[in-house]
Order: C-alpha cells, then sequence, then structure tokens
C-alpha cells in the first residue's frame, strides 16, 4: 500500500500536553489579547471618572380595608411585582429622579437599576451616581417617587369607587323620597291596602340598598391606600467602582489568558503548522531522514547532522549519486543551515563536495561554512612515505700499517677505512614563499621534499569559492552549474516562489526540509504536490526545530 494513500486519513490525536502548547507556541496572540483586557480594565478604574452605586429597599404590599386583621392565605400573592417593576421604571419616576439628581432623564434611566426577587415582595432601587450624594439622593428619590406614584394611583381609584358609591345612593335616596311621597296620608296602619303594602314594601327595600351601599362606601373609604414602606433607605457611604480594583485586574488577567487562548486555538485552526514528526510525515508521505535541533546560539547539533548523513549513505555510497537537492516551502525554515551542515558533516570525513547556491544566497551560505571550518579546522592528508635512496659513502684511503705474513722486515702493508660526512641539520626555512623544506645534503647531492605548513584560508577570488573542512573541501558553484567530480549538494530556494530547486531535483534526489511550529501544513502539502506533479518523489524529510514531539 503506498504511503501517500493513508498518510491523509491519519488524523493527529490531540491531547491535554497539546492543549497547553497551543496558547505557549503562539504567545504572542494569549500576551496581545491578555494585555488588551487588562488595559481595558485599567482604563475603566483609573481613566473613566468612578461611579458609586446606592440601594434602596421597599416593601410592596397590596391595599387592605383593615390592616389589624388577619390576612387570607393569598394576600402575598395580590400584587404583581411584574406590573410593579414597570411603575417603578415608568416615565414618571425617571422624571422626578432627574429632578432630584439635576441628570438628564435617559443618563438616569440608564443608572437606574429595579430588581425585584421572584417569589417576594421586596423592590430593590439601585443607582449608579457620580458622587455618593447624588447616588443617595436618587436610590430614595426613586423609591419615594414610585411609593408616591403608585399611592396617587390607588386615590383615583378610590375616588371613582367612592364617586360611583355616591352616585348609586343619590338615585336610591331619590326613589325612596319619590315612594315616601306616593304613601297616602291618612291610610291606616293596621289594615293597609295593597297599594301601601307594595309602596311599604319597595320603601324597605330601598332603605335596605342604601344601608348596603352606605357600608360598601365606608369600607373603601377607610381602606389603607400605601402601596408600602421604604425598609432600607440609602446613606453614605456607598461603594464604588474603585473598591474592588485589585479584584477587577485579576478577573482582567484570567478573562485575557482565557480569551488568549481561544484566540490561539482559532487562529491554529486557520494557521495550522507542523506540530509533530507524525503531522510532517503525513503531509509529505516519504521517509523521516532526521529531526535536526537547534542549540541555543541557532546552530544545527553536530550529531543531529551527522546521523542525517548517515541517513543520507545510499545517496553518498550510491553508483550514480546525483545531485542532492534541499528544498523548503519557506525561506525561514532552517534550510540553508541545514545545507550547509551536510557539506560540512561531508567534507570533514574527505569528500569534495560541490555545494550549489543561488547568487543571492552566497553571501548567506559563505559564512555559516566558515564557522564550519573554524570548529573543524583543514587536516593535511597524510601522503605514503616512499623509501629515500641513501647516498653512497665517501670514502678516503688512510694508512695503517700491518705486519707482514713472514714476520720480517718486509714493506708495511695498508687497510683503507670509509669516511662518511654527517648531513646539515633541518628543517631549513624557505623565506620566499613560506614553504618549509626537509633535506639531506652531501657533498655531492641534495634532496629536497617540501612540506605544506598550516596556514590561514587566503582571500583572493579563487579561494573565495573553496572552503577546507577536515580532509575535504567545500566547493561553492552556481545553482545551475555543471556537476563536477565529487559530492553535489544544491541548496534551492524557496520552491513555493522559484522553480529551479524543482527543476534541479527532476535530475537528482528531493529532500525537503520542514521547521517545526513554523512551517503551515497547508504549504507542505501544496509543494509535495507540486513536486510529485513534475514526477520528482521526495526522497526523504528533514525536521527542524527544538526536538520535542
Amino acid at each position: 500500500m503506498d504511503v501517500t494513500d493513508v498518510a491523509p486519513a491519519r488524523q493527529h490525536p490531540v491531547g491535554l500536553a497539546e492543549l497547553a502548547r497551543i496558547p505557549v507556541r503562539r504567545w504572542r496572540e494569549s500576551l496581545a489579547a491578555t494585555v488588551l483586557v487588562v488595559l481595558g480594565a485599567l482604563v475603566y478604574l483609573f481613566v473613566l471618572p468612578a461611579s458609586y452605586t446606592a440601594v434602596t429597599a421597599v416593601v410592596v404590599r397590596p391595599v387592605v380595608t383593615d390592616p389589624f386583621s388577619v390576612p387570607s392565605g393569598g394576600a402575598d400573592r395580590a400584587v404583581n411585582m411584574t406590573a410593579e417593576s414597570g411603575i417603578a421604571r415608568s416615565n414618571d419616576v425617571i422624571d422626578k429622579v432627574a429632578a432630584i439628581t439635576g441628570r438628564e432623564s435617559s443618563d438616569v434611566a440608564d443608572a437606574l437599576e429595579v430588581e425585584t426577587p421572584v417569589g417576594g415582595q421586596v423592590m430593590r432601587f439601585q443607582y449608579a451616581g457620580r458622587s455618593e450624594s447624588e447616588a443617595v439622593a436618587g436610590a430614595n428619590g426613586a423609591a419615594q417617587a414610585y411609593l408616591d406614584l403608585r399611592r396617587g394611583l390607588y386615590e383615583n381609584q378610590r375616588a371613582g369607587v367612592l364617586k360611583s358609591y355616591d352616585e348609586a345612593i343619590s338615585v336610591v335616596t331619590a326613589q325612596r323620597t319619590t315612594t315616601q311621597r306616593s304613601l297616602p296620608s291618612n291610610q291606616s296602619t293596621t289594615n293597609p291596602s295593597p297599594r301601601t303594602s307594595a309602596l311599604l314594601d319597595q320603601l324597605r327595600a330601598l332603605n335596605d340598598q342604601l344601608a348596603t351601599l352606605a357600608e360598601q362606601r365606608s369600607k373603601v373609604a377607610s381602606a389603607d391606600l400605601s402601596p408600602g414602606s421604604v425598609t432600607s433607605a440609602a446613606r453614605e457611604p456607598v461603594p464604588s467602582s474603585r473598591d474592588s480594583a485589585p479584584l477587577i485586574l485579576v478577573a482582567a488577567i484570567f478573562g485575557g489568558l482565557l480569551l488568549g487562548g481561544l484566540v490561539a486555538f482559532v487562529r491554529e485552526t486557520l494557521d495550522r503548522r507542523v506540530r509533530t514528526s507524525a503531522e510532517a510525515l503525513a503531509a509529505v508521505g516519504a521517509p523521516l531522514l532526521g529531526a535536526v535541533r537547534r542549540n541555543r546560539g541557532g546552530q544545527p547539533d553536530e550529531a543531529d547532522l551527522r546521523y542525517l548523513v548517515l541517513a543520507l549513505a545510499r545517496w553518498v555510497d550510491g553508483p550514480q549519486a546525483g545531485p542532492l537537492v534541499l528544498l523548503s516551502a519557506g525561506a525561514d525554515e532552517g534550510r540553508e543551515r541545514i545545507t550547509a551542515g551536510i557539506a560540512a558533516v561531508l567534507a570533514a570525513d574527505g569528500h569534495e563536495v560541490h555545494l550549489g547556491v543561488a547568487a543571492e544566497g552566497t553571501d548567506r551560505m559563505r559564512p555559516l561554512l566558515l564557522d564550519a571550518q573554524r570548529r573543524t579546522p583543514p587536516v593535511d592528508r597524510v601522503a605514503p612515505k616512499v623509501p629515500r635512496p641513501r647516498p653512497a659513502p665517501v670514502s678516503k684511503p688512510v694508512s695503517t700499517p700491518v705486519a707482514g705474513a713472514g714476520g720480517g722486515s718486509g714493506p708495511e702493508d695498508t687497510v683503507v677505512i670509509p669516511a662518511v660526512r654527517k648531513p646539515r641539520p633541518f628543517p631549513a626555512a624557505d623565506a620566499a614563499n613560506g614553504a618549509v623544506y626537509r633535506s639531506t645534503t652531501t657533498d655531492d647531492r641534495t634532496e629536497v621534499i617540501p612540506v605544506a605548513r598550516p596556514t590561514e584560508h587566503s582571500t583572493g577570488a579563487a579561494d573565495r569559492r573553496e572552503v577546507r573542512i577536515g580532509a575535504g573541501r567545500v566547493h561553492l558553484v552556481g545553482l545551475d552549474a555543471a556537476p563536477g567530480t565529487g559530492l553535489t549538494v544544491l541548496d534551492a530556494p524557496p520552491a513555493l516562489h522559484d522553480e529551479r530547486g524543482v527543476r534541479a531535483a527532476r535530475e537528482g534526489r528531493a529532500v525537503l526540509v520542514a521547521a517545526r511550529d513554523r512551517t503551515r501544513v497547508a504549504q507542505l502539502t501544496r509543494l509535495t504536490e507540486r513536486l510529485r506533479a513534475v514526477g520528482v518523489e521526495p526522497f526523504g524529510l528533514v525536521l527542524t526545530g527544538d526536538g520535542r514531539g
């Protein structure tokens, strides 16, 4: 099964650690949201004028005819608190409070709040003023205005009812007067006539009706019209908006952190970055060659680079090692440092490396190679030792008398002993070219073998394109230069904007470089699709970053 078929279907599970790392990775968004919320709290506390809040409590009760009687079971539900709350926020109450505090009616409407707890008959008037005296006057004035308004409504209702009773009593009284006038003056009381009996019965009914109307009118007239009373009047001192400043700041910090985390998750959803190697492999579908960490100075870890070169052994030791092209979606993903590190490790192992760089990247690549040269100084290759011919000794006859064989007094015989001249001391320096010579000199022959002295790298025009590292060399060549002898490594420009690296990868092997927490998953996927569209299968993936995940 092709790995590219199952990679997109694989989803990376998000754990608690990942949930905690996302706001940390996007700390700029989290910090910006927290700072904005805290600044808003500081402006509210110290820039905007302080507001003082006063509260007045009023007990609302129904109208009863006998306040000393025991209330029935439904007396506590005789008052509609929703309607009473609407009356408390009516225009009449607001206008009276505006007249008391000297503010506009619209400002009073915003500053006045009426609370009616469910199941109770207590109404709270809360007023936010610009000073303590204004807050107290506003709360107490609102409560008193509500009670006066409610009492006026009750009095108007009672006046209407009493007026109706008075009119009914007047009508009944007139009827009774007419009936009384209809009675005969000389009628016998013991044996009245039927007409007289009827008039008497009508008169008694009218009297009973008058008595009933009078009783009902007296009840209405004696009713207690008080809608309630103030149980807790507002008075100084009253709390202000700045009394809880520490609590508000703490709440702002925690609220800002929560909002910042939410913003970080939203940004993470809209702009997904490569967080783990599993995500990078799912986007590319190629094997992971290595994860190169960075040290505190931003340099790639040396051990990780060596393991990366070991992972590239199939390319290094291949029979036809074409150019190795390192590609990345962007310019800030550590591709140049990885390319320079691979070339330096290969050169330190004794390879001749041709490093292809775009014209605009040469000035950035050469300092990286010089840093690698300082870490791994150049080493001279040791030439095999060749045995030197030993010079023939120069003999000089020395006469030494030797006794003859006959033991007589014959002529003396001589024996020749060779004399060898000592060589001159070495080394001898040649001041002309700065080379060191080792020499063995006799009277008739001198052998000179030059030995290179380690010197600093030359700054000539030709030497600027070559950097010696260890036992090898790195030759800086153009990106489109013909391949030379040795290994060729190409540092391609950002592939999503420049196709030169993709064109070179068609003749070699492409290695993708992605940076953890920096490379976007969508860009890496788009780069992989473009490579496969032109017939280039990625050779592997290199992940840079801090090494977590």
